[in-house]
This record gives C-alpha cells, structure tokens and sequence, in this order.
C-alpha cells in the first residue's frame, strides 16, 4: 500500500487573531520525496502583515494571561503534542523530507522545549539592586523587575520548522509577548499544527499570528513594521545581516550558519568517535546549521579512523523518509540537490577524492565523505548544509584548533580526546558558541543556551535565554 496517497490536499490561509483567511493566490506544498503537492498556503500581502501587527499589539495590550496561566497552557501543549505525535512526524516526515528516526527526534525535543518553556514562566523574576550603598541614597529602595517587550517577529526555516518555532513561540508566550509568525513557505504546515496544540491548550485567540508568503516580501513588510518590538531570526547570515541592518535599535535574536568542525585526537576512542560521527553526519540530510562538516584527525589514526567511520556510513539506509529504516532523507529540493552535486564536482575539479557517495538521484544526495581538500573549497570554507563532509588530517592539536578558527562561523564544534588538558585548551580556544567534548558538534539540549559568535548569529535560545532576550529589565527606585 502506498502510504503517500493518504493525507488529503488541505488548504491553509493566514491566521490573523484567531481567524483563517484564504487570499486568493496560494502557494503550493510538497512532498520532499515524492514531488506530490499535499497542501496549499495562502500568500499574505503587505496589508495582511499590517494586519497580523496590529492584532498582535491590540492582544498583546489586552492580555489578562498570568504567569500561571502561561504555565498551564505550555504544559497542556506538551500533552497534546505527545498525543498527536504520530500525526505531527508523518507531517515531518513528508513536508521536510525528514526521515520518521529523525521526526520522532524532533517531537521528543518539541515536548521537552514546551515543558521547560512553561517551567520558566514561573521563573521570570528581577533583582535587588543596592542604591543605599551610595552616599544620599541611603533612603531609596532599588529593584529591577522583567517586562515583557511587545510584539515578537519570529521568522522560522525550513529544516525544523516545528522544533524552532517552538523555540521562538513558546518562550514569548512564557514571557508575556504576543507574537507574527512567519515560517518557511517550504515547510509552514507544522506552524499551523503548532497554533491549533496551543489554542486547545488554552491559548487565546490573536496571541500567536501566522502570515505566509516569500521570505523577500513577507520578511521585509515584518521589518518595516516599527510596532514589532524584537525579531527572532533562524537562517542564513546573508539575510540575518539584511535583517540586523533594517531593525535599527529594536534588538534582534540571529540564529545563522556554521561549518562544523569536529577534531578527532589521537587518544580518541576512536571507535565510538566513528560510531557517533556517522550516526550524526547525515541526519536531516545534513540540513542542521550544527551539522558535522568539517572532521579534522589527528595524521597517527586518520587511516584508521576513516575506516572505521566509512564502515558505519556506508550501512546507513538512504531513500523514502516514510520507511522506518531509512537513515538519510531527500535535501529539502532538487535545485539545493543540483547545488550540493556541484560543490562536490567542483572539490573533485580541485583535487579533492570522493571516500564515498557522491551520487544524486533527485533531490536525494548520498552521504558524501571527501578527503584530500584544501581550506578555499566551499566544500569547507562555506555551510555546505547537506550530507556532505570532509575529513581533514591535523600534525598538533594546535593546528586542528587554528583550522577550525579559520572560519567566518563560530556555532558549535565538537572534540573527542581523552585528555582533560586538552578538553579543558579546547573549551578555551575554539572560538565557538559551544564546544562539545566527546561528542559531535550536533549535540543541543534544548535547556542549554544556544547561539554562536562571529557569522553564525548574536543572542542566546533555551528557553531560559530566550526570555531573557524577550524581556526588558525595567528599573524601579522608591524614595523611602
């Protein structure tokens, strides 16, 4: 039977305080393996962004929601979530591509990101702040108290539309704001599933708006709006730069790009260095902006390393992401399949040796292991996001620190070494918004504070960040 022909075409307008609007031009949606259109979506023009703000701040100014009631209703979003999930991976699963292993990965970090959400929006507090201390204000009374900012811009990508919505969505909510949504027009149904958990969990109308449309239109008419108090970007760092530029002083959140290195030392337990190395590589078709990349080894276990490692890539399963065993999904299309096949031509053209894959079937690149690169190939240079990588032997763990450095990003990275010395230079050195040791550069707990330096973005996600981010601390004297 095939599975594919299931889910009926449903069309999604824009949501606008708590009510669908159909606009008249639609955009298609489609199935990443099959190319089938499942869903349509409305296209908002710059009167429905307008719209959306307004809304916003008309609920926002409203609101009788206490830090309790934020509390319950993420916590009742994390039930429905896990009683929805074989829906919402399937959805994951044809709208990305996203193979149902990584889906159920996404769902599993969704729950966790709403609970931890509701959990800090009983947190939210202020300080004290000592003003007695200082001469002729021994008679005042200081203490700083958390606001939320208002209206949130949040502008969501493709690769995992529901998880980093959550991450935007749901702790503004836990802060008190209201928010527009505008996710990838590629990916946007899990934006809708999202409003339709919250809502039934008791969310009121108009606190979360969703308009749809292309990013250059959509994204522009939502940075032109002075109403929107903060935006909250995951994407590239051409358009994070863009949007930094036109925010003028409202701060901004950026979530951009990495080139992931992973540095492989020869005290390493290499064989579990292999064995998480690969399982991590591919997955999402490498379409993680903390996606292994970059391998670096130390030149003593290279030879071995790559063959323990090309052992465990070369049984991974690639093909329809609806089957249980597959391992490695389609790319989110075939034109970023073609440009991926290109790199991987090109790094050939300058010398670079294909270890395995390198192969195109549509929009499915097979994992893809070079060696013999050098630093100018985009291949390593740029975010090749895709299931590609490349490994790279090192002489000193100094050299393997200065070629992961050599990059315009600065996201996560990873480091397998069973020398704390080493670990401990590493947390110091690598000039990364996380370092993770024995472990791959992938590793993100949704409770940690996640955000890179340099080309890979500002500001801070977790939940607990991101409030902090979401949130003014308004100072408060009283002359006693």
């Amino acid at each position: 039977m095939d599975t594919h022909m299931n889910a009926a075409v449903k069309t999604y307008g824009l949501y606008l305080g708590g009510e669908w609007l159909t606009t008249a031009d639609t955009i298609p949606v489609t199935h990443k393996y099959t190319g089938n259109v499942i869903a349509h979506i409305s296209r908002a023009q710059q009167k429905h962004v307008t719209d959306a703000v307004t809304l916003a701040e008309k609920t926002f100014k409203a609101s009788k929601l206490t830090p309790f009631d934020r509390y319950s209703i993420l916590l009742k979003a994390a039930v429905l979530t896990e009683i929805r999930r074989e829906e919402l991976e399937l959805s994951l699963a044809r709208e990305v591509g996203k193979t149902l292993k990584d889906a159920k990965g996404e769902i599993d970090r969704v729950i966790n990101t709403l609970r931890l959400s509701a959990e800090e929006a009983k947190r939210i507090s202020g300080e004290m702040v000592p003003l007695h201390a200082t001469p002729g204000s021994e008679n005042r009374l200081g203490f700083a108290i958390r606001v939320p900012k208002g209206v949130i811009g949040a502008i969501t990508p493709f690769n995992y539309p529901l998880l980093l919505s959550t991450h935007k969505v749901a702790p503004a909510i836990a802060a008190g704001n209201t928010v527009v949504l505008k996710p990838a027009t590629s990916t946007p149904i899990s934006s809708f599933q999202l409003v339709e958990i919250l809502e039934e969990a008791g969310l009121p109308k108009g606190h979360i708006n969703i308009v749809t449309g292309a990013g250059s239109e959509v994204g522009d008419w939502m940075l032109a709006d002075e109403r929107i108090a903060m935006y909250t970007f995951t994407g590239s760092a051409e358009v994070g730069k863009r949007i930094k530029e036109r925010s003028g002083l409202r701060p901004v959140s950026l979530e951009l790009g990495n080139n992931s290195p992973n540095i492989v030392h020869n005290d390493a337990d290499l064989e579990q260095a292999a064995k998480i190395i690969s399982t991590r590589s591919f997955h999402n078709a490498g379409q993680a902006c903390i996606a292994v990349q970059r391998i670096l080894v130390q030149e003593d276990v290279v030879a071995e390393f790559t063959e323990k490692y090309l052992d465990f890539v070369n049984g991974l399963v690639v093909g329809d992401p609806e089957n249980s065993s597959t391992d490695v999904g389609p790319m989110i299309n075939e034109k970023e399949a073609i440009r991926t096949e290109q790199w991987i031509e090109e790094a050939v053209a300058q010398g670079a040796k294909i270890l395995c894959g390198g192969k195109r079937a549509g929009a499915v690149i097979y994992p893809t292991v070079l060696s013999e690169t050098t630093p100018e190939m985009k291949v390593n240079c740029m975010e090749v996001f895709a299931p590609v990588v490349t490994i790279i032997p090192y002489k000193t763990i100094d050299e393997a620190f200065d070629i992961s450095n050599r990059s315009s990003y600065g996201l996560q990275a990873g480091i397998f070494t069973t020398n704390l010395q080493i670990a401990f230079q590493a947390a110091r050195t690598l000039e990364y918004g996380g370092v993770i040791i024995n472990d791959v550069s992938t590793y993100r707990n949704d409770v940690m504070p996640y955000g890179g330096v340099k080309n890979s973005g500002l500001g801070k996600e977790g939940p607990r960040y991101a409030i902090e981010e979401m949130t003014e601390l308004r100072m408060v004297v009283v002359n006693l």
